[in-house]
């Protein structure tokens, strides 16, 4: 460790002062120029010690690279939808104060930031900007970082910053939790000036504590807007505008999840009365002294839409409202959008912008045969299922619907599949001969899918049929007269295609008629719809006498993930769940490893280098946490216990009483 003797010359009097205090309290000095918070002493040494940073050599700001940064926004982007309302209105109230605001995830990178543009210059240098990374280990004792580490509101102000260069910075931090207590984001107020006293960040503290709480509650009531709900506080006057306890339950009172109060009300009947089961999660009545059907029928049985019940753990009088789901009735579901759309163009969408768009101009162009369609959009966001709706709900629905994927079709045989062939046109074809597919689509929609697959030679003769309304099998002497509307889709950039001589640029203008560029499921402000008609539509294929549901956790997993694979993953993932499980509820634990939230992922991937450590797990930091009780480190990630026992057996974790 560095000493004091080595520092720098070139460092101000102030800085060369405050790396003094820092050594001081890393050689056990009690000094009065020490940091008063504990917090910031036990910062300060994991700093020295665990991290092993100099504080001779001031670390200038980190900002990740732009591709870095959109994949740290894209995880954390259901909150930043949620969140982007309260930052806004909290910076109003700041910016004349002269503070700018950072939202972090959880790794402490600045996903959000507001801040004067007339200051760009110096916020970038101070790392005050979109992109910089507070990570304690990296960075220091500061707001962001050490609000991480502690899981606590938090005011770094000035000389309590770790790093030198950080010294006329005051910050002021409060985390972010998921509906599990775990801290998703943390959202920071700092001013690269301000008064010497520590006390004039204390409104401050209040302000970002107040916000973190409205974020974070309103992030708990989108998450579970499809679930019952109760929102309790101890004044009535506050219940319905201001409760400060959420928690979410099932039809019969079993609880679900709770926001950060409803989860210090769960948490403190749990240690009066610990569960029976390590899966236990208690019911309502458990909680309150209180019938669930008192709690059912709280709207129409009382005026103010109010009850008072009493809590068995201390005797509070909680007064309480009751949320009811926001889903449509099932009677409604249906008509997800505007009822003069024809059916199969309602199904592809509820109440997503992108999707609008598609199902209206799809209803302007399902009569339109003579514009052929080209459907573009990312592997799996379902093109052939807006094709089919197009056929559908147009005036060839009679007809045949011919689907051909031209990346599955060997090139060598898509010529003879597409056009057909005569008796005896080539050795190894049927005896008879073959109508091909483009033929008997006669009268119908024929949909080429992947078209950017199509080898060149082929697109010529497809261009020729497009012109002439006629198609030449293989080996025969006349062209055959053929009726087509024609569907095409993508995932590639054609134009791109175009440009380096592998598609025609005439084909594709014959083609591109009209567009429908589809979002990926990530993107679609209407998973829930989703993943309810993808679940309800599996169902029906199965045929079966059981109606198994999908229960909140399930639900909030799934809108949780980001879908790589779009549709066709999420249709894979409810077959699966729908096959394993064992229940008539499909739960969060019988979801796909894949799809449960990121946590898990997490834990199998060591520590970056440079934060300090490359061999430590957080997996095995929870295990040691949790006294290597399995159960609660599942409970805690929201996963089962196979789940866990499955990465410590790849990360060769084993229990004290397991090894030797």
């Amino acid at each position: 460790m560095p000493t004091q003797s080595s520092l720098p010359a070139r460092l101000q009097s102030v800085q060369r002062q405050h790396i003094e205090h820092i050594f001081q309290l890393g050689e056990g000095l009690e000094m009065p120029q020490l940091p008063a918070q504990p917090t910031i002493r036990r910062s300060w040494l994991r700093c020295l010690n665990e991290y092993q940073l100099d504080p001779t050599q001031p670390r200038p700001a980190r900002v990740v690279p732009q591709q870095i940064l959109i994949e740290h926004r894209e995880s954390v982007d259901e909150l930043l939808h949620v969140a982007r309302a309260g930052v806004d209105q909290l910076y109003q109230q700041i910016a004349q104060l002269g503070y700018v605001l950072l939202l972090t995830d959880h790794r402490g990178i600045t996903v959000e930031f507001r801040g004067d543009p007339n200051q760009d210059q110096q916020l970038r240098k101070a790392g005050l900007y979109l992109g910089a990374d507070w990570d304690e280990r990296f960075a220091g004792t500061c707001a962001v970082g050490t609000c991480l580490h502690d899981r606590q509101a938090i005011i770094c102000h000035r000389q309590e910053h770790f790093d030198a260069s950080h010294i006329s910075l005051t910050c002021t931090a409060a985390p972010i939790a998921d509906p599990q207590g775990n801290v998703m984001a943390v959202l920071d107020i700092s001013a690269l000036q301000s008064p010497t006293q520590h006390e004039s960040q204390n409104f401050s503290l209040s302000l970002v504590t107040l916000y973190a709480r409205m974020i974070e509650d309103a992030y708990f009531l989108q998450r579970y807007r499809d679930c019952l709900m109760v929102r309790l506080d101890t004044s009535r006057e506050f219940v319905h505008v201001n409760g400060r306890g959420l928690i979410a339950i099932e039809e019969n009172g079993q609880v679900i999840a709770a926001n950060a109060v409803g989860r210090d009300l769960i948490s403190e009947h749990q240690r009066r009365w610990p569960p029976w089961s390590a899966h236990h999660t208690p019911m309502l009545g458990e909680l309150f002294e209180c019938e669930i059907a008192d709690v059912l029928s709280i709207n129409s049985a009382t005026d103010d839409q109010l009850r008072a019940f009493r809590a068995r753990v201390d005797n509070t009088i909680y007064f309480i409202s009751l949320l009811e789901p926001r889903r449509p009735r099932p009677a409604q579901q249906a008509q997800p959008l505007a009822s003069s759309l024809p059916e199969p163009l309602v199904r592809l969408g509820a109440d997503d912008p992108a999707m609008r768009k598609v199902q209206k101009l799809a209803e302007r162009l399902r009569n339109e045969a003579s514009v052929n369609v080209l459907i573009s959009g990312e592997t799996g966001t379902g093109k052939e299922i807006v094709a089919r709706a197009l056929h559908d709900s147009g005036n060839r629905s009679k007809g045949p619907f011919i689907a051909v994927n031209c990346a599955a079709i060997p090139e060598a045989l898509i010529e003879s599949e597409l056009f057909g062939y005569e008796p005896g046109a080539f050795t190894g074809g049927r005896a008879k001969g073959m109508r091909g597919l483009i033929p008997q689509a006669h009268g119908g929609t024929l949909f080429l899918d992947e078209i950017g697959d199509m080898p060149l030679a082929l697109q010529t003769r497809l261009l020729r049929v497009l012109a002439e309304r006629e198609v030449m099998p293989l080996g025969a002497n006349k062209p055959e007269k053929v009726d087509i509307r024609v569907i095409t889709a993508t995932h590639r950039n054609i134009d791109a295609m175009i440009q380096q001589g592998e598609f025609r640029e005439d084909l594709y203008y014959r083609l591109n008629g009209a567009q429908l560029r589809l979002p990926a499921l990530r993107d679609r402000a209407d998973k829930l719809y989703v993943i309810r008609r993808v679940f309800d539509d599996i169902i029906q294929e199965r045929a079966s006498s059981q109606s198994p549901r999908l229960r909140a956790d399930a639900i909030s997993a799934l809108l949780a993930y980001a879908w790589p694979g779009n549709i066709r993953q999420l249709k894979n993932a409810l077959a699966f769940a729908l096959a394993t499980s064992e229940n008539e509820e499909i739960t969060v634990h019988d979801l796909p490893e894949q799809c449960l939230s990121q946590r898990i992922t997490r834990l199998a991937t060591p520590l970056p280098a440079d934060a300090g450590s490359d061999s430590d797990h957080t997996l095995l930091d929870m295990l040691k946490e949790q006294h290597w009780n399995i159960s609660a480190v599942a409970r805690a990630l929201g996963v089962s216990r196979p789940t866990v026992y499955r990465q410590m057996q790849r990360q060769g974790i084993a229990p004290p009483n397991w090894q030797g």
